[in-house]
């Protein structure tokens, strides 16, 4: 049975970037070219219909094995956070990042796309679309002067925190069952970082945030509501996951949540184990249209940083959970706006173009 490979999939979370940097920068466009060991690579790209997405800069916490996830295998679970990373560690782990991703645009792998148009673009030529997002701003500084730089190489989402302390907030640990309401919100620099980000056109990403850094950028962002790779707290009481009145307030702000295909989000049970059907992904798709309506909902899958279902392991997975959503009778006008319309339309309305 031929599954479907249409529409393609613009993703809303990756981290091949920090994956790739493992590997050291040289090798980087050569693995990425065909690595059956990661989940995303251009050999099988075209094969799954994966069109693109936020490729993420992440610095990974020094003497801590994050990407180890049997301590989550077990629930109940919580981790403590890690430590601050300093500045200068994270900016050059940040910096070698991005320069694979210039590397890989310069040997005709991705396509780094600063505006919607530019997606478009991408997509309807076969380019693989690649957006500049970073994950914990621990690289900007605390002078801010580095967003700007950033922004010239291609930055157009942020988020201000991963699930760690810095110098702009406090990360969500990861821990279950629990509520997103763990700690203090955004710093004062986290709120001027907001400020520049909405001034620059820069998206910020609420993903990884606790509940009261959510609620100090609804206050005072301009634009759309958006998580990247969050999911429902009614179906997984993950302190990662979104509440009912979080969710309330994206969707007054005309918002997107991009669904994680990473387990521990997505179970009952709260487990990071793969043996979880695909349509799971659908049960919180369903649930998050009930409070978003159809143009809220996207797919933020955080491949190569997460243990995803198993149908999904790579993205030559993907025409399964377009046949899933078939099987569900979404229309070809909601699986669109679901695989990659809905991006599309609030990256337009929060960048400008």
């Amino acid at each position: 049975m031929s599954l479907p490979r249409e529409p393609l999939i613009f993703d809303g979370h990756n981290d091949q970037l920090s994956l790739l940097a493992t590997l050291g920068r040289s090798g980087a466009p050569k693995t990425f070219r065909d690595n059956p060991k990661a989940a995303i690579d251009a050999a099988r790209a075209a094969l799954g219909g994966f069109g693109g997405g936020f490729f993420a800069v992440w610095v990974p916490s020094e003497g801590i094995e994050i990407s180890n996830y049997a301590h989550m295998a077990e629930a109940p679970f919580s981790i403590p956070l890690p430590p601050e990373v300093p500045h200068t560690v994270a900016a050059d782990a940040a910096l070698t990042q991005i320069a694979i991703l210039i590397d890989l645009e310069s040997e005709g792998f991705v396509r780094v796309c600063r505006t919607a148009a530019e997606i478009r673009s991408a997509l309807s030529k076969g380019e693989l679309a690649a957006v500049l997002h970073m994950e914990g701003a621990e690289a900007v500084g605390p002078d801010l002067a580095a967003l700007e730089v950033f922004y010239a190489a291609g930055l157009r989402s942020l988020g201000p925190v991963w699930s760690r302390p810095n110098i702009f907030g406090h990360g969500v640990p990861f821990r279950f069952p629990a509520s997103p309401d763990t700690g203090p919100g955004l710093t004062d620099l986290g709120l001027l970082l907001v400020e520049r980000c909405n001034a620059l056109g820069i998206m910020v990403d609420l993903s990884h945030l606790n509940e009261a850094g959510f609620w100090d950028i609804a206050r005072i962002s301009k634009h759309p509501l958006v998580a990247t790779h969050s999911n429902a707290h009614a179906l997984c009481a993950s302190a990662r996951n979104l509440t009912d009145v979080q969710l309330d307030a994206i969707a007054a702000s005309g918002g997107v949540v991009g669904i994680n295909f990473a387990t521990a989000f997505l179970r009952q049970d709260g487990r990071m184990m793969s043996d979880v059907p695909v349509e799971r992904i659908l049960d919180h798709a369903e649930y998050l249209m009930d409070k978003l309506g159809e143009d809220g909902v996207a797919l933020g899958s955080d491949y190569d940083g997460a243990v995803v279902p198993a149908a999904l392991r790579g993205v030559e997975g993907l025409p399964r959970l377009r046949k899933a959503m078939e099987d569900r009778g979404y229309s070809a006008k909601l699986m669109g706006k679901i695989c990659h319309g809905n991006w599309l339309n609030v990256l337009e309305r929060t960048w400008g173009a």
